[in-house]
């Protein structure tokens, strides 16, 4: 590689971690070695560099120009900090810093800038007339997309710059494990960059003081968190652990041993067994190379995570942790698999060489790019080729949206039934492949056919022979039930939202159809003693084998698509304090210590729900497959499908009989209390009381069904997602459900002050009755006096002008003390609207209740553009509220394109808003079709993202009822030996 020409290379490094500092160390060396200049600009050690590399051509600067993912512990990712520090490191002094690189890079004369993966760095080179290139695995735009959504949109400037500032890179050298980075269009893809050995395992053992008897862990987490507490006993006997980053003054137990901060990494890897530790480039390249089983615990919001995690899984190299596993030291049925591992990673280690080839040859003046576009060209190629289906443009930005479209596992089969399945589908059979129906029947429904026929593939795994191949969850579930025992079967839909939205909080009317996509929930009970265990849970519970412990075991399917653990499990009896159950605050508490496994809120959080509003107690194990075909974020009460599935399932295989309306308000309680979401009740009461084809109309504000509304046979409904997820969880929808509340406390309390400041007998008596019951309004669109399209009059000649645009949280509090809604609360360091989020649900009273006398009209044109004018009406409401994005104006900016020419005639943006799902409405015809479809090919050629399109409609879980089902024949596996294998099968 050697040059006559000594190049000078401008090399940045992101302050975040070692990791990025470590591999770019193996590049510079290869640099270096070749004769050329490198100088290095970090925030990390100068040991890191030095200790590698000793050559007067190695020149250190001491600068931090980005922060990376600030962490407020080991193993969470703080969102909003790191957005934060992101904009004072690099946001606010950014002219600064552009000034200061500039001058520093033509001071040393720099042939190419190379970024791993500075953002500023390429646009510093850029007005240097420098060359750039990135090399990594992720990047910065990508990774902090997603805090935006947590963070508040006036984050957003932040992602929008950093793509800008990577498109001014000439290309991207890519390192295995990659991240999606729409923001580079040229890519030369390189092996993994691996530090080398400095030392053979036999000699670092010897300077350890540990003989080849011994087996090694290495405890690796990027320095230990303080309140971490290390015991003897966590390791397997004839085991001792190396820990990584132990604090000078930390007292460690005899079988661990502290190792110094500048340890070289590779050599303690390569000596070791097994390793523990978080997910991170460095750490999953070296363990991979070096061939060490990797056992990983979960980062919070770190996004990178997932796309290394595949690779290191892919290679037979890691099993994951659970966190609270980790922190109570059942370590060693983890360690016993992890050793049980025969990493594969049988490809080249030689990314550093190559890399640096790649560099040199560009600083010599040869390109590798394929386009030859300007930057701000590039940055729009890169937002047409994805960035807009990362939500970047957007309020609502959330990257983990990664797989969206990909297959759920047990919803895969849906499409592969068979010529001679379908008359046992259409009918109602009583007796299905594989399992016997005990009660309910299939109601012609393909995708609880397909449920079942993937539990009876479960029941049948060769472990010896299949589990290879098999997903995690597949193996997990497949362990969880006793096969010859009956099982029961709930399904719930997810909900399209016609009209009515975020009006439910407020007592308004509203009209949801159920959606043909739907969530299934398989429940089974068994004695503790007869319960299935995983082998982390039977260590963890069962060291004591004369205790029998219900223990609850969960499988939800399709985690990878969501950044979810695949498993929970838990002993019962930590719902119960004493003799009463927990409340709700501790068990929200108790489900958001591990953000991997908070998503198990919305499931077990039945049974503390049924313990403390049904005075149920659960004395049985209890064991639970969930899978939805119902897309989160996208608005469609994917939420809702989980918990009215969950406990309509729960109930059934208890003998409890629950009304669905009753189902849904336990439900509500479940997502308010214990997920802490602050959803009205619409969205459970749909998934449990909607019928097939029908719209449920009812009232929120008390929970009450008024009844179900036939959709005209000349009209239908779509549902098109916009590909910017959307969550009832978000800051946008909790703001303005406050601003609501505290809009409805002003006006009751102007109301109340006019009845005290007037005279009764000047006013009269049908103002002052009026007055008197705005004064004591239960819910903002309701009043037990006079219908509540008559309060849309009242508002207006009375509280709208008088209402403010907007009001502090620290004024609202001091004059009103609260705006009294239990499930949010007022910040009194944020400015919240009020005037538009108060006037919504008043008006969209009246439009629902309009649209609903508009549906049984007669047939015409007029007709529909009626009810397409309601709908535009609710759309352009939700925006002025501040819950309106980019993607769904979009969209309905397409439907009312296609009504110059066609049969589309109106649509709204629904649920929570903020991004997710446009209902459309329009002519139940052909023509209808092919213009849904057109809308889907001009939105994907404007965003580059292809919107999926909700199209029919399924009875809710209240009308599907429950399947109570029981295997026909043995599995195919001998159980005893299955069961056996099994006990080395982790998740």
């Amino acid at each position: 590689m050697a040059t006559p020409t000594p190049l000078v290379f401008a090399y940045y490094v992101t302050g975040h971690g070692f990791g990025h500092a470590t591999r770019v160390v193996e590049v510079a060396r290869h640099l270096i070695d070749a004769g050329h200049l490198v100088h290095v600009v970090t925030a990390a050690p100068d040991y890191v560099f030095t200790s590698e590399i000793q050559s007067p051509n190695l020149f250190l600067r001491r600068v931090l120009l980005d922060c990376g993912a600030v962490q407020s512990d080991a193993l969470t990712v703080d969102r909003l900090a790191s957005l934060e520090k992101y904009s004072q490191t690099a946001v606010i002094p950014r002219e600064s810093i552009l000034a200061s690189e500039v001058a520093w890079l033509k001071s040393i004369k720099a042939d190419l800038v190379v970024s791993d993966v500075v953002p500023i760095a390429c646009r510093a080179a850029a007005d240097a007339g420098i060359r750039s290139v990135c090399i990594t695995n992720f990047s910065w735009d990508f990774i902090y997309a997603d805090y935006v959504m947590a963070a508040g949109h006036h984050h957003r400037s932040i992602i929008l710059q950093i793509a800008e500032d990577y498109s001014h890179c000439e290309f991207l050298i890519r390192l295995p494990g990659f991240c999606p980075m729409p923001a580079f269009r040229d890519v030369v893809d390189v092996p993994l960059v691996v530090r080398r050995l400095h030392k053979s395992r036999e000699e670092v053992r010897k300077e350890l003081g540990v003989g080849d008897d011994v087996k090694l862990l290495i405890f690796n987490f990027g320095g230990q968190p303080a309140g971490w507490t290390l015991k003897e006993e966590y390791l397997p006997t004839g085991w001792k652990c190396l820990v990584c980053g132990a604090s000078d003054d930390q007292e460690l137990p005899p079988n661990f041993i502290k190792l110094p901060k500048e340890a070289y990494t590779p050599d303690v890897i390569a000596a070791s067994d097994c390793m523990l530790g978080k997910i991170g480039y460095g750490t999953s390249s070296e363990a991979m190379a070096y061939k060490l089983p990797f056992i990983f615990v979960r980062r919070d919001y770190f996004n990178e995570e997932p796309f290394l995690r595949n690779i290191i899984e892919h290679y037979k190299g890691g099993v994951e942790m659970i966190r609270r596993d980790l922190l109570s030291g059942c370590w060693q049925p983890y360690i016993e698999h992890a050793i049980s591992l025969k990493p594969c990673y049988n490809r080249d280690i030689n990314g550093g060489e190559v890399a640096a080839r790649i560099l040199q040859d560009t600083a010599q003046g040869n390109t590798h790019t394929k386009y030859k576009a300007c930057g701000a060209r590039r940055l729009r190629d890169a937002i047409v080729l994805g960035y807009q289906l990362r939500g970047i443009s957007e309020r609502n930005a959330n990257v983990p949206d990664w797989y969206v479209h990909a297959p759920f596992p047990l919803q895969e089969h849906e499409q592969s039934i068979s010529n001679e399945e379908i008359p046992f589908i259409l009918c109602s059979c009583r007796h299905i492949p594989d399992f016997e129906v005990l009660h309910g029947d299939l109601q012609g429904l393909s995708d609880t056919a397909s449920f079942l026929k993937a539990l009876g593939e479960l029941s049948a795994i060769d472990f010896e022979r299949d589990n290879k191949d098999q997903l995690r969850e597949r193996l997990a579930a497949a362990r969880l039930f006793n096969w010859e025992e009956e099982i029961f079967v709930a399904r719930a839909p997810g909900r399209l939202d016609v009209m009515g939205g975020i009006a439910d909080y407020s007592g308004s009317l509203v009209l949801q159809m159920p959606i043909k996509e739907a969530c299934h929930a398989a429940v089974q009970k068994n004695h503790p003693s007869k319960q299935k265990l995983w082998k982390h849970a039977q260590a963890r519970h069962h060291s004591d084998s004369d205790k029998q412990t219900p223990i609850l075991e969960i499988v939800s399917f399709g985690a990878d698509l969501s950044n979810r653990g695949p498993t929970f499990d838990m002993d019962i009896s930590d719902f119960m304090d004493g003799e009463q159950p927990i409340s709700y605050e501790a068990a929200r508490n108790y489900f958001s210590r591990d953000t991997s496994q908070r998503w198990a809120a919305y499931v077990a959080g039945a049974i503390l729900v049924l313990m403390t509003e049904l005075g149920v107690r659960f004395e049985d194990s209890i064991s639970i497959v969930i899978s939805s075909a119902v897309p989160e974020g996208k608005g469609v009460s994917s939420s809702a499908a989980v918990e009215v599935a969950s406990m309509s399932a729960i109930a059934a295989a208890h003998g409890l009989k629950i009304a669905p309306r009753d189902i849904a308000l336990l439900c509500q309680k479940v997502e308010n209390h214990i997920v802490g979401a602050p959803c009205g009740v619409m969205d459970q009461m749909a998934s449990a009381c909607g019928e097939n084809n029908k719209l449920l109309a009812m009232v929120c504000q008390p929970a009450e069904v008024l009844g179900l509304v036939d959709i005209p046979s000349h009209i239908k409904f779509w549902g098109i997602d916009s590909g910017l997820r959307h969550s009832v969880g978000g800051s946008d929808y909790g703001s303005v459900r406050i601003g609501t509340f505290m809009g409805r406390k002003m006006m009751k309390s102007m109301a109340s002050n006019k009845v005290k400041e007037n005279n009764s007998d000047e006013m009269g008596r049908n103002s002052t009755e009026l007055l008197e019951a705005e004064a004591s309004l239960a819910y903002l669109t309701t009043s037990q006096s006079y219908p509540a399209v008559f309060f849309s009059y009242r508002y207006e000649g009375g509280y709208a002008n008088k209402l403010p645009e907007r009001i502090t949280g620290e004024e609202f509090l001091t004059k009103y003390a609260s705006h009294d809604d239990p499930v949010t609360v007022v910040n009194k360091d944020l400015t919240y609207a009020v005037k538009a989020p108060t006037a919504h649900p008043v008006y969209e009273n009246s439009r629902v209740k309009a649209f609903k006398s508009l549906l049984t009209a007669a047939a015409s044109d007029e007709q529909l553009s009626a009810l397409g004018e309601l709908m535009y009406q609710c759309h352009y409401s939700y925006s002025a509220c501040g819950l309106g994005s980019v993607g769904t104006d979009r969209l309905v900016e397409l439907v009312q394109m296609m009504r110059l020419s066609g049969t589309l005639y109106g649509a709204k943006i629904t649920g929570g808003g903020s991004g997710g799902t446009v209902c459309v409405m329009g002519e139940k015809s052909v023509r209808s079709s092919e213009q849904i479809r057109e809308i889907q090919q001009r939105y994907k050629s404007a965003t580059g993202f292809m919107p999926y399109v909700f199209e029919g409609s399924s009875p809710g879980a209240g009308k599907f009822g429950y399947l109570k089902i029981r295997r026909r024949s043995s599995p195919k596996a001998d159980l005893a030996a299955a069961s056996a294998v099994l006990n080395g099968v982790h998740v």
